[in-house]
């Protein structure tokens, strides 16, 4: 999703609440509701099996380098392969409307043309040979997909008119956000998906992308303002052509793993933002993952992070909203229950500086380096069968301490293998005491590749502003 130059609290908030049922324009009807499961499909037949073990990158191309290329980012493959990215999510590729554009560069979202290519990012060659080059390193590359809505001098609001949605007036509507209301961005209008031509047109067009350019998915904006019985529709159309296509929903509700793998976290990222900034302690983080538990089950992917495109541009850099606490957030929300961890561009650079959303802004790749730590977690999730995606992963046990509201512990255990997770978000250091450990014995600190012995009732010390991972 991306942002209005203006208003950008309100709808930041809204974004970020569990979205309501799509509403629908003037004279439109809403198709019949999908029947919701209770709880997200647990089998490991839902999701592609090459996804088990995860993690996610977001590239930012426009600010990736100076040329803002295909090709100049298409150097930078080794370099994150080796950091353990598995999934390159691309947000959007396509040309930028000029009607109504906002700043002088544009919205990324306001997409003139579905099945082309932005010149400013180089020709359709040049991204199919950066895909075919992720490929030959091991990754996957996912597409962000704008579905909700269209530039407003895209060629559909001529030809076919009755794909947007309309006031009264017969003007075209702004797009809506994932809870149905009509938005401040007036560079995009919103399409109508109560015409079936318009479903056939928009599934068509992504499947372009699979066919022409050989991507393995997409990651689809304001997914919850569009109806989720089109996106079952469109995945059963997708799926029949890519059986390992990955999905990736900008939303957060049960409902939506009935047609993609993954959903947002933003409600752990903000309880995060919370707790780092004493507002909170951690014994919400109890309450959150026991509804998650209840709610999301074993089967649902979640997406977890501390950055993505929004967050840094709207609502400030990690460092902004967590300080020092950011790197022990990142591990958190990396080992929790379901989590599939998200890492945007420039964190291994511990990038400081809020990208502009409508201008040319590079990246400044010369920051402290965190890319070791990166390496680590991702290697972390890999290697430990405990902490793998959805089903395969393992549930999640809370280890009570006597750190106090700064400190939370715990577990994840499958079969024989044991992680321990225990971060402090405090600027003292931390001997957190243990009653009870369910598996106690010889353990591996992840970190610093030291071995420790547990017992069943002991103390683990933790850094001021910092976390210990422990794996058996």
């Amino acid at each position: 999703m991306r942002r209005s130059l203006l208003l950008v609290a309100p709808f930041a908030l809204a974004a970020c609440a569990a979205p309501a049922p799509a509403s629908y324009g003037t004279g439109s009807v809403a198709p019949a509701p999908v029947a919701a499961r209770a709880l997200p499909p647990a089998d490991t037949t839902f999701h592609p099996s090459w996804s088990k073990s995860a993690t996610i990158y977001e590239v930012n191309v426009r600010q990736y380098t100076p040329e803002g290329t295909f090709a100049a980012f298409q150097r930078h493959l080794p370099r994150l392969k080796a950091m353990g990215v598995d999934i390159l999510w691309l947000m959007p590729v396509q040309p930028i409307g000029v009607k109504n554009r906002k700043g002088s560069l544009g919205s990324y979202y306001s997409i003139r043309d579905y099945t082309a290519i932005n010149p400013e990012h180089g020709t359709e060659a040049d991204f199919r040979r950066l895909v075919d080059a992720a490929h030959a390193q091991g990754m996957r590359v996912i597409l962000d997909w704008v579905a909700n809505h269209s530039a407003h001098d895209h060629e559909w609001i001529t030809t076919h008119p009755d794909f947007y949605d309309r006031h009264p007036d017969g003007s075209v509507m702004n797009a809506r956000d994932n809870e149905g209301r009509e938005t401040d961005w007036t560079d995009v209008a919103e399409l109508n998906y109560a015409n079936p031509a318009l479903r056939q047109a928009m599934i068509g067009e992504m499947r372009w992308w699979l066919d022409t350019m050989n991507i393995d998915g997409f990651r689809c904006d304001v997914a919850g303002g569009v109806p989720a019985d089109f996106w079952m529709q469109a995945r059963t159309a997708l799926k029949a052509v890519r059986p390992d296509l990955f999905l990736l929903a900008e939303a957060e509700s049960p409902a939506m793993h009935q047609a993609f793998d993954a959903t947002y976290g933003w409600e752990l990222h903000h309880l995060l933002n919370e707790i780092v900034q004493r507002k909170k302690g951690t014994g919400e983080l109890d309450g959150y993952f026991a509804r998650q538990d209840s709610t999301y089950g074993r089967g649902a992917y979640r997406m977890y992070f501390t950055s993505n495109h929004d967050e840094n541009s709207w609502n400030g850099t990690e460092f902004e909203r967590m300080g020092a606490e950011a790197v022990p957030a990142f591990v958190l929300s990396a080992t929790a229950q379901n989590s599939f961890p998200l890492m945007y561009t420039g964190q291994e650079v511990s990038l400081n500086k809020r990208l502009r959303f409508f201008e040319k802004d590079t990246v400044d790749w010369n920051g402290p380096s965190l890319a070791d730590f990166y390496t680590a977690m991702f290697a972390l999730k890999h290697s430990q069968p405990a902490l793998a995606n959805g089903p395969w992963g393992a549930p999640q046990a809370t280890l009570r301490t006597s750190g106090g509201d700064r400190v939370y512990a715990f577990t994840r255990t499958l079969g024989a293998n044991t992680v321990l997770v225990a971060v402090n978000f405090s600027d003292v250091p931390v001997r957190a005491a243990y009653p009870s450990l369910a598996h106690p014995g010889a353990y591996t600190d992840w970190f610093a590749k030291a071995p420790v012995s547990l017992a069943a009732a002991g103390s683990i010390d933790i850094p001021a502003h910092g976390y210990r991972v422990l794996v058996r």
